[in-house]
């Protein structure tokens, strides 16, 4: 009994020191992950998963750990086996991560699965279709022919920027592999800046080290440049001395730095005010007047991981307060890396719109920031590895950017692009519905369905099909256009239209058989989808455009030849009321005489003038307007009395 009870007690300390010991270690791995040094943590959690140890917290770092650290093979492999031990649905971001790591292997079913998850967990099912995403991906395919930089080392070579007759990019080439030089996130070495100029048809042949004022033990990485290339934006890490500056988690973080170089040298390195404590801020770019700064951070107004912020530069070199650009561009995942072309085109590198996995590389117009479409740059510029740090010369449509994708020199390598097939940012929306009669509700095939602006010109035309049916194409972010649907002998049907970037169906288009003619106090102008006619600056000749638009009023009257017609014309607000209510008199006369000319019965039209007493806009005697504002107000209608 007593050895049996010996032999019980032993087993149980082993077990409480197996137990222990396991403790000890989970502490050191969870230690290890909350420190950012994700590569130990991987190899701490991959041991205690092998010795048996397991739980959703461990499955989640360490899937965690690997996306941050592009492995995203091994990512997926985790995300998998997290979605089985927890009983809800993975938090957003991380379904975010899920859905790219299967992106990154090829695994397009399962990540449209996730997607589809990820959109309900938001209350918006069905709002990412990956499918069509990806076929709008593969359009792009060929717009950019890349080849491989002979800059690049073997070590990580990123971040490129242009300077002069050169480029700036960060490396980790010239530090050793010793421990202290090894950040412990990747196992990567800490970065220079370094240049590279003398351009030849094979590359860049002169590379050395950028600046030792800008270079220090920390990381430096990108750069931006105004155009004299005597300011620039950088990033590197928070620094104390000549040491890292850690915030109260004891983590060291990106932050930007601006420097002038001044009789041949780079003076006057100061942190940018609004880098903020415990937050990141990097990867900065200018915008073609450099009277903006943009970057990537995840300050106060993130909407994701880390999103891209904008902050006005004062002509005293101050800045204001920085704005989160857009929650069209930003997601719930990453925007980062951020590029402006001198047309205002921004591009940048995202995992959270729909790409090909990793971090992929996409345009927008920041001319209609908030509707404009996201252009996903497409193969063979993106791949399924990460893909970032996009900068190109919109004028000789060549650039670089980096990848970590197979196949390269080192980690991450630099890449030249040539734009081979532009890449058009502006969004479309379809614009579809069907022509009815109005009486009768049967469909009207054969209709002409015309786009207008809202300056009245077309913008394109369809015809109804054999089922009434139509779609016309316009871009989005428009307002007050106008659908017109017109057929000899119907009465045409409008509908005013803005657009969005959702397509918009379901239009539907009434036509009135004209069998009556027009209602009495009708404008024949609107009526005809016609304009009125327009006249010259303090003139009342009958001008050749104003001719054209006179033959529909003419064939209308010939159509229905009892109808009665008053021409009512008006002036600008320019000159006396007196002397614009003659001039609009004799507007008038002119237009009446002009219809009597062409076999008009006098009896059937008469002419009042309103001289400026009915602007169609606010250009009154006081107000400053274009010479086009005042030529809407100098018109003649045509207004059915009878």
């Amino acid at each position: 009994m007593n050895k049996f009870k010996y032999s019980a007690l032993a087993a149980c300390a082993l077990t409480l020191t197996f137990v222990n010991a396991q403790d000890k270690k989970l502490r050191k791995a969870h230690d290890s992950f909350e420190r950012f040094e994700y590569n130990r943590a991987i190899h701490q959690y991959e041991r205690l998963v092998a010795s048996g140890t397991t739980s959703s917290k461990i499955f989640q770092n360490l899937a965690d750990a690997n996306y941050l650290n592009a492995n995203y093979e091994e990512a997926a492999k985790w995300y998998s086996k997290l979605v089985k031990t927890v009983d809800d649905a993975l938090d957003v971001e991380r379904l975010y991560r899920y859905a790219n790591s299967l992106r990154s292997i090829n695994d397009f079913k399962g990540a449209n699965s996730v997607f589809e998850q990820l959109q309900i967990l938001k209350g918006k099912a069905n709002e990412i279709d990956l499918g069509q995403s990806m076929k709008e991906i593969q359009e792009q395919f060929g717009s950019f022919e890349i080849k491989n930089m002979n800059i690049n080392s073997a070590a990580s070579d990123f971040a490129p920027s242009f300077r002069l007759d050169g480029i700036v990019f960060s490396t980790g080439r010239d530090t050793s592999g010793i421990s202290k030089d090894v950040h412990q996130w990747n196992k990567k070495r800490f970065l220079n800046l370094y240049t590279a100029t003398d351009f030849k048809s094979e590359g860049f042949s002169n590379v050395q080290r950028f600046s030792d004022k800008l270079n220090t033990r920390l990381h430096e990485s990108s750069t931006a440049f105004t155009k004299d290339g005597k300011t620039v934006y950088f990033t590197r890490n928070k620094e104390k001395g000549n040491n890292f500056g850690r915030d109260s988690e004891g983590i060291s973080r990106l932050k930007l730095y601006r420097a002038f170089f001044k009789n041949g040298k780079w003076r006057d390195i100061e942190e940018l005010p609004f880098n903020a404590e415990g937050k990141s801020v990097a990867h900065p770019t200018l915008n073609n007047a450099e009277d903006k700064l943009y970057f990537a951070s995840d300050i106060e107004g993130t909407v994701g991981q880390s999103d891209i912020f904008v902050v006005d530069i004062h002509a005293d070199g101050t800045f204001g307060s920085p704005k989160n650009l857009s929650e069209n561009i930003n997601t719930l995942a990453r925007e980062t890396f951020p590029y402006i072309d001198k047309n205002d085109i921004l591009y940048f590198a995202s995992d959270g719109h729909p790409g090909l996995g990793g971090l992929d590389v996409f345009a927008v117009d920041l001319k209609n920031i908030d509707s404009s479409k996201i252009v996903n740059l497409g193969e063979p510029l993106n791949s399924t590895a990460d893909d970032f740090s996009f900068i190109m010369n919109s004028e000789t449509k060549k650039g670089y950017f980096a990848s970590n994708r197979e196949g390269g020199e080192g980690d991450d390598d630099i890449y030249a692009l040539t734009e081979v097939k532009p890449i058009d940012t502006r969004c479309f929306s379809d614009l579809s519905g069907t022509v009815y009669d109005k009486d009768t509700n049967k469909i009207v095939p054969n209709a002409t369905v015309t786009l207008l602006d809202a300056e009245g010109k077309t913008i394109t035309e369809t015809k109804s099909n054999a089922e009434g049916k139509f779609t016309l194409l316009a871009e989005c972010n428009q307002y007050d256009h106008v659908i017109v649907a017109t057929k000899e002998a119907y009465e045409a049907d409008r509908k005013t239209i803005t657009t969005e970037r959702e397509d918009i169906a379901d239009i539907t288009l009434l036509l009135t058989l004209l069998n009556k003619g027009a209602p009495i106090g009708t404008d024949l102008a609107k009526y005809l989808s016609i304009k009125p006619i327009y006249f010259d600056f303090n003139k009342s000749v009958i001008r050749e455009d104003a001719q054209e638009i006179l033959k529909k009023i003419l064939a209308y009257l010939d159509e229905y030849p009892d109808a009665k017609v008053e021409v009512r014309s008006h002036t600008d607000s320019r000159a006396s009321t007196e002397y614009n209510m003659a001039l609009s008199q004799r507007r008038a006369k002119a237009t009446v005489d002009y219809l009597g000319s062409k076999g008009v019965n006098p009896s059937r039209i008469r002419g009042v003038g309103f001289g400026e007493s009915q602007l169609t806009n606010d250009c009154a005697n006081s107000i400053k307007c274009s010479e086009e504002k005042h030529q809407r107000n100098r018109r003649s209608e045509f207004i059915l009395v009878e």
